[in-house]
């Protein structure tokens, strides 16, 4: 099996999709009970897995369609220590779980995967609430916090590690130091507000310079996600250095801030069709943008839309 730890296929200049937004497609379109909002407990069940192999296998059927390569993102966002124990599960239950999930990609990529390339990506989500974060860690405290879930990925054929819907500098910094020590390549994607600022109130500039300078430029490359693509209006500025850095996009559906998300009963998906041109607009100011996928509020057709318009 190819492994892509030294040589990411997404710093080239071929797009790579990815999936869409899994826990918002469980909960309101298919009803399934989430729990903290957590994907990883269906991996306990011979029918929630079922569930999650249907729904990556539909996503790396529309990859081959469109011949190009996916990111496959492992439904763990929420499998770390906190949220675990909210969810009884212990320190061996979450290590299980992990690996679990990673296999259940593995077999994916097997059938579907084709010529073109699907890295497998261990996903790591904010020990605390990624809209409103409350009590801060520094770097070494994340990186303590987080080390155990990505020593699991590293013990498996995950090829990198995504940190999704990061709130905050220095949580980004422990991650990158954690996933340094273990050899394993890691992509920090940060969460901004309606203003394009993160939720403390940083911007995404800002961010990306401090980690960056925290590591030594360790991350493989940036990416933005649970937020609508106009909220990057005039953030993303394609004569910035940094801006390079920033390889990819998971956006909302919904143009709504995470306060009015956060309150919703029903979703809003948005219109898929100029969700789709909406990213090939963004891909036209920044071509560097290759790694393309949904977040809250999208499914399938988001991401049909996103290929047929961007490819």
């Amino acid at each position: 099996m190819p492994t892509f730890r030294d040589a990411l296929p997404q710093l080239g200049d071929d797009v790579f999709l990815t999936d869409s937004g899994l826990e918002t497609e469980l909960l309101f379109n298919q009803g399934v009970d989430l729990p903290q909002f957590a994907a990883f407990p269906l991996l306990n069940d011979t029918e929630g897995r079922s569930r999650l192999r249907t729904y990556f296998a539909d996503h790396a059927a529309l990859a081959a369609q469109a011949d190009v390569g996916m990111v496959l993102e492992a439904p763990t966002w929420r499998a770390s220590a906190d949220w675990g124990a909210l969810l009884d599960f212990d320190e061996t239950a979450l290590d299980r779980v992990n690996r679990s999930a990673v296999d259940l990609l593995r077999d994916v990529r097997a059938e579907y995967g084709g010529t073109r390339a699907h890295p497998i990506s261990g996903c790591l989500g904010p020990r605390g609430d990624a809209y409103q974060p409350d009590e801060l860690m520094t770097s070494i405290e994340a990186a303590g916090y987080h080390r155990a879930q990505i020593e699991t990925f590293a013990d498996t054929e995950a090829d990198l590690i995504t940190a999704m819907t990061l709130t905050y500098p220095t949580e980004a910094e422990g991650i990158a130091v954690a996933t340094r020590a273990v050899g394993m390549p890691v992509v920090l994607s940060f969460t901004v507000e309606t203003d394009g600022r993160l939720p403390d109130g940083t911007t995404l500039a800002e961010a990306v310079q401090a980690v960056d300078e925290a590591t030594e430029a360790y991350p493989a490359y940036y990416m933005v996600n649970c937020a609508h693509p106009s909220h990057l209006d005039g953030v993303l500025d394609p004569d910035a250095a940094w801006t390079g850095r920033v390889r990819g996009i998971r956006a909302n559906a919904s143009s709504r801030s995470h306060a009015e998300l956060d309150e919703a009963t029903e979703l809003d998906s948005g219109d898929p069709v100029a969700f789709g041109r909406e990213y090939a607009a963004l891909r036209e100011r920044l071509p560097g943008l290759t790694v393309l996928g949904g977040c809250c509020g999208t499914d399938l057709r988001h991401l049909q839309q996103v290929a047929s318009a961007c490819l």
